[in-house]
């Protein structure tokens, strides 16, 4: 149906912005915080407004565990109260993949080489005709040359391009809450990653040609309604409205489980280990990931009951 397909873009947008925004763009000894029951409890009992933020604890062990959004407009004020103290109060920050500014010159030199199509093979020549004329249509109405994308894979160029319409509306990884995260810390906290780059940008260079090319046309046809639907995201994240934000995106990945699987099922269940891991060890650990992973079904959450534990919701 049109509005899976519109959700279906908007999934896959939303879970590239950790490598998108990066692209174009423990020490033992700390304060321990008190261990708390392990419930997961939703923002109205809590009490807290604000994007949710949760936490898991032993005894010698406390993993706040935040969702974020790799984007944001440059007026979402959500660095303060519960998340700045748990900040403070933690020896090391944990992200997706890393975000310090080598490792995104890094990163986007590897999006360079992985994006790129073989000699002699253009993004147009795959194209039907009329896939090229929408297509064409889009890029001239962004300003560019037709032929501005042609040695970029499909799916760079659908990053490309939703990266472009962000831009337009004010929404920019630059605000994005890992960048704000690395620009509060400076180098006063240990860093980790939870995913390379590499691994990330394969999750969409792995896809068959034909899935690229959907993925790219579906950026094409749906640019004009993905901002407004990102807008809700954003709305209902600094919100601290889980409940709605798994909705969507349990409607939105009903279309298709194989992409729901590749982009957040089994890297929900990756990290539910590492977290179950790294309570193992001693320490205070901010742990920074996107929102669709903490909400809707199979959530980290989810993964994290199947070994007997749980997460409690702090704001």
């Amino acid at each position: 149906m049109h509005f899976h397909r519109k959700s279906k873009f908007l999934a896959s947008a939303c879970a590239a912005f950790a490598i998108a925004a990066t692209t174009v763009g423990c020490a033992p000894a700390q304060t321990m915080s008190t261990p708390v029951a392990s419930t997961q409890a939703p923002a109205s009992s809590v009490g807290i407004e604000g994007p949710a933020l949760w936490r898991v604890a032993d005894e010698d062990t406390t993993i706040y565990v935040f969702g974020t959004v790799h984007a944001l407009p440059d007026d979402v004020n959500w660095y303060s109260g519960t998340v700045k103290n748990a900040l403070d109060s933690s020896d090391t920050l944990v992200t997706e993949i890393d975000m310090t500014p080598a490792a995104k010159a890094e990163t986007a030199a590897l999006f360079q080489r992985t994006a790129t199509l073989p000699a002699g093979t253009t993004l147009r020549s795959l194209l039907t005709e009329e896939q090229r004329t929408d297509y064409e249509a889009l890029l001239t109405e962004f300003g560019m040359p037709v032929n501005a994308l042609d040695t970029v894979e499909p799916w760079g160029a659908a990053l490309a391009l939703s990266q472009i319409a962000f831009a337009r509306a004010g929404i920019d990884g630059e605000n994005g809450t890992e960048k704000v995260l690395e620009e509060k810390i400076g180098d006063r906290l240990g860093r980790d990653a939870l995913e390379t780059a590499a691994f990330q940008l394969e999750i969409f260079d792995g896809l068959p040609q034909d899935a690229q090319i959907d993925y790219l046309m579906e950026t094409v046809t749906e640019i004009d309604t993905v901002v407004p639907m990102l807008n809700q995201i954003i709305a209902e994240w600094a919100e601290g409205d889980v409940d709605d934000l798994g909705a969507l995106l349990n409607e939105a990945l009903e279309a298709d489980p194989v992409l729901a699987d590749r982009m957040l099922y089994s890297r929900n269940k990756t990290w539910a280990g590492w977290i179950d891991e790294r309570l193992d060890s001693p320490g205070t650990i901010f742990m920074a990931v996107g929102a669709g992973h903490l909400a809707g079904n199979r959530s980290v959450q989810d993964y994290l009951a199947e070994r007997g534990i749980s997460m409690t919701r702090v704001q």
